[in-house]
């Protein structure tokens, strides 16, 4: 056995891994490279679990399971596409091959196998293996099997144990890249052009969001890191690039919370001689599809059962609030602006608590998403938003006080937003004012003095824009919903996190390892150990099923006495099943 099956698997995370690396000059004074360069694997872990008995394969993995027999072992080997069990003997393996496995080769290991494969007398399917190579020796032991890393902060730090411990971790991020090729494959089969746009702008326009700002040294300038593709796009359009969309990273220097990371997902289309509507009957493909290609066009979303079969309903805001409120929505409108007396008058009515300080637009959400959206839990379109809180959309012709737009929302989940977009350079050159001017009031700047951002934007809009759609779209948001997760985290590989100082990152990673829970400790020691294990900062139980923790509990105690009171302890042998 090796030297690790034969010490008592008690010993700090320190001891274990200056340990393996001992090892590792063992193993290489015996002539054989821990890590070589090369191997030899032909077909992968699933392609040899699906594989006809008989025939032969090659194939390479992790070591995730394994338990030893004497002259025999079982073990599991994982690879991307799945797992496959290996049988390991002496007999097919040869003397000093098997000898060299039992010594030397632990969990977590990387090896190349070849043999046959053959069906237990369990009916699963296994590779007899005649070959084994170490490809690449593990230095820090496996996170335990039975409870998985639980720690979410450790998780999304460490994302590469995440992906060895919890398998479903794996699933969500595999149908994430799914969901992605899905939306690409819609709007390619529909003609659009995929772009590729600056990530670093000279001005920070596109949306009102605080930027991420650096300088450029051999410019002497400074950059912002884009918070919106638009102004970009748009410029694409007025060039004749007709379709065209971009799925890419955005950066906002705002809060972070369950659905907001300051580096996010998002993708932007525009069509031109398409409008709102258009926008509309695209999304229904977008959405259906990419459900349909992970298989969750029927999920269960945020507590009710959703169904993400398109057509999707188009919900007119102004037709819904008469019906769920019983006033005409002008009621509540003033040109740009809401009627404040009108909009409380409702919002008393429909028992929503605001305060004098509360803004219009605040007082409408609650009474629109909070209340009216409440009544929908499949996907709605909610279309001909006030201008009041779309001051930047194009307005409904014969109707000022609507705009074209519309936004997604699933089960109250907001999902896109898109428009008929503005393309007269004297509107829009006034809006980017406006917009200006509110960025600068938000600094606490004179708003008075606030300068045009991309001037240059409004240059190219003189060259003429066509009638034109656009959309924005949450790719975050949508892949949360579709894989039933609640906090954006989940779905981003590299979560932004705060980063940790020195003894903070110290005491996450000193912790106690016990993967014995076979020790059997005399029961008139353990009352003692037991207020001894408080001691201890952390304690992983590694490979512990639940039924046995108190035997685990026992000897992690016997392990502080062994320290401070180095009698010998009466404990049964080692089991070698390392998970």
């Amino acid at each position: 056995m090796s030297t690790e099956h034969t010490q008592q698997h008690n010993n700090s995370l320190d001891e274990i891994i200056a340990r393996r690396y001992a090892e590792v000059e063992e193993i290489r004074q015996l002539g054989v490279t821990p890590y070589p360069n090369h191997c030899d694997k032909q077909i992968s872990c699933q392609q040899a679990k699906d594989s006809p008995e008989g025939a032969e394969a090659v194939t390479a993995g992790r070591l995730m399971q394994l338990r030893l027999m004497g002259k025999a072992a079982f073990a599991h080997l994982r690879d991307f596409s799945g797992r496959v069990q290996l049988y390991i003997a002496k007999d097919n393996l040869g003397d000093e091959p098997y000898a060299f496995f039992k010594k030397h080769i632990a969990v977590g290991d990387f090896v190349s196998v070849t043999g046959h494969v053959f069906v237990t007398k369990t009916g699963e399917k296994t590779i007899k293996v005649t070959q084994l190579t170490l490809l690449s020796k593990a230095i820090r032991p496996m996170p335990e099997k039975y409870h998985g890393l639980q720690d979410t902060e450790v998780r999304f730090r460490k994302r590469h144990l995440d992906l060895i411990a919890n398998e479903d971790v794996k699933e969500i991020f595999v149908k994430r890249a799914k969901i992605i090729s899905s939306i690409r494959k819609t709007l390619d089969e529909k003609g659009f052009l995929e772009v590729d746009t600056p990530i670093l702008n000279p001005d920070s326009g596109g949306a009102i969001a605080r930027p991420f700002e650096t300088y450029h040294n051999a410019l002497k300038m400074p950059l912002f890191m884009r918070i919106a593709l638009e102004l970009y796009h748009k410029r694409l359009i007025i060039g004749g690039m007709d379709k065209i969309y971009e799925i890419g990273h955005m950066f906002r220097n705002e809060g972070i919370d369950t659905t907001h990371n300051p580096e996010f997902t998002m993708m932007e289309l525009y069509q031109a001689y398409g409008d709102v509507n258009t926008m509309a009957d695209l999304f229904d493909e977008i959405l259906g599809n990419a459900a349909k290609a992970i298989g969750a066009e029927k999920i269960h979303f945020r507590g009710y059962d959703v169904d993400l079969r398109p057509p999707f309903k188009r919900l007119y805001i102004p037709v819904a609030w008469k019906e769920k409120f019983g006033h005409d929505i002008h009621e509540v409108l003033n040109g740009r602006h809401f009627n404040r007396a009108k909009l409380e008058e409702v919002a008393r009515e429909q028992g929503v608590k605001f305060g004098p300080n509360d803004s219009d637009s605040s007082i409408f959400d609650e009474l629109f998403e909070g209340k009216l959206l409440a009544d929908y839990h499949n996907p709605v379109i909610a279309m001909e938003y006030p201008t009041a809180v779309s001051p930047f959309s194009k307005t409904k012709p014969g109707d000022p006080e609507l705009v074209e737009r519309f936004e997604v929302f699933v089960n109250g989940q907001e999902l896109g937003n898109a428009y008929t977009e503005l393309n007269d350079p004297a509107d829009q050159l006034q809006r980017l004012k406006d917009q200006a001017a509110a960025k600068a009031e938000a600094k606490g700047e004179d708003a008075n003095n606030a300068d045009i951002l991309d001037a240059d934007y409004i240059e190219a809009m003189e060259s003429g824009m066509p009638p034109t759609g656009g959309m924005g779209i949450g790719i975050d948001r949508i892949i949360m919903m579709l894989t039933g997760q609640d906090s954006i985290r989940e779905i981003i590989l590299f979560p932004t996190l705060k980063k940790l100082d020195e003894s903070e990152n110290e005491k996450r990673n000193k912790v106690v390892l016990i993967k014995a829970p076979h020790l059997f400790i005399e029961c008139g020691v353990f009352i003692v150990l037991k207020a001894l294990c408080s001691a201890i900062p952390a304690i992983h139980f590694a490979g512990v099923n639940p039924k046995l923790q108190t035997k685990a509990l026992a000897a992690a105690a016997g392990q502080i006495v062994r320290h401070l009171y180095p009698h010998p302890i009466t404990s049964a042998p080692f089991s070698p099943r390392l998970l």
